[in-house]
């Protein structure tokens, strides 16, 4: 049994969380708890359940069991839970036909933002891509869907931010975007959760650290507790082991 550091203030946090698919659990009693201003980096193998818990804090799934909130929103919160979060995910989820700028202003008024065209706009140009504001995004590169995409998740200025393998397709200009981004909502208290493969750059956003297996977490640590050159091993050593 895996003891959970708990950090003073929760702007997320789950205690029991299960979530199943018919007779599949795909989350099988997560607890954690993130405060403004931390990352919690989530490593596991295809299948552990990352994405499922992150749809499940993102209000997209409801909890089968346990008991989870977001910014003081217990889960499911429907449109309160919502507007408190930025969701990235590796697929962009972006309207073909519309433009860049009309992707994210359109957000922008689901939220309900004093000036949606500034906010998008501002948007836009925190990710490198108000030259192309005014195009659609089916002509764009992916990783300029990317960026859109990641464009429109902080329109709102989220204290949430759940991200789902968010540098698939970005080029170093859109990473380097996107990392500064993240340290900018981190200085401005926001939580977020980063769900990826790749350990050297979940190392380097995160406050802490878990490793999930199976629907569960197998390990949960503070970054200042990880060994960065160990942990690769030590994470093989875990989502290989035999439960």
């Amino acid at each position: 049994m895996h003891s959970v550091p708990t950090p003073p203030v929760a702007t997320i946090e789950t205690r029991g969380l299960i979530r199943r698919f018919d007779r599949r659990e795909a989350l099988s009693g997560v607890d954690l708890t993130v405060a403004p201003g931390d990352c919690l980096a989530v490593f596991g193998p295809n299948g552990a359940g990352k994405t499922t818990l992150l749809r499940v804090l993102a209000g997209l799934l409801d909890p089968s069991g346990g008991t989870a909130s977001v910014a003081g929103v217990s889960l499911p919160g429907g449109v309160s839970a919502r507007a408190q979060v930025g969701l990235i995910s590796h697929h962009t989820m972006l309207y073909p036909a519309l433009t860049a700028r009309e992707n994210v202003e359109f957000a922008a008024r689901l939220h309900g933002l004093a000036s949606p065209r500034v906010s998008a706009e501002s948007a836009l140009a925190r990710l490198g891509v108000m030259d192309r504001a005014d195009s659609p995004v089916r002509v764009l590169s992916r990783g300029l869907q990317q960026r859109v995409s990641i464009a429109r998740a902080f329109v709102h200025a989220p204290r949430v931010v759940l991200l789902d393998e968010p540098y698939t397709g970005l080029d170093a200009v859109g990473a380097a975007a996107l990392s500064d981004a993240l340290a900018e909502l981190k200085s401005d208290g926001a939580a977020l959760i980063l769900v990826t493969h790749h350990l050297d750059e979940g190392l380097v956003l995160a406050t802490y650290v878990a490793v999930m297996r199976e629907g569960r977490f197998v390990r949960y640590d503070r970054r200042d507790a990880i060994d960065a050159a160990t942990f690769s091993a030590e994470y093989r050593a875990l989502v290989g082991a035999v439960a």
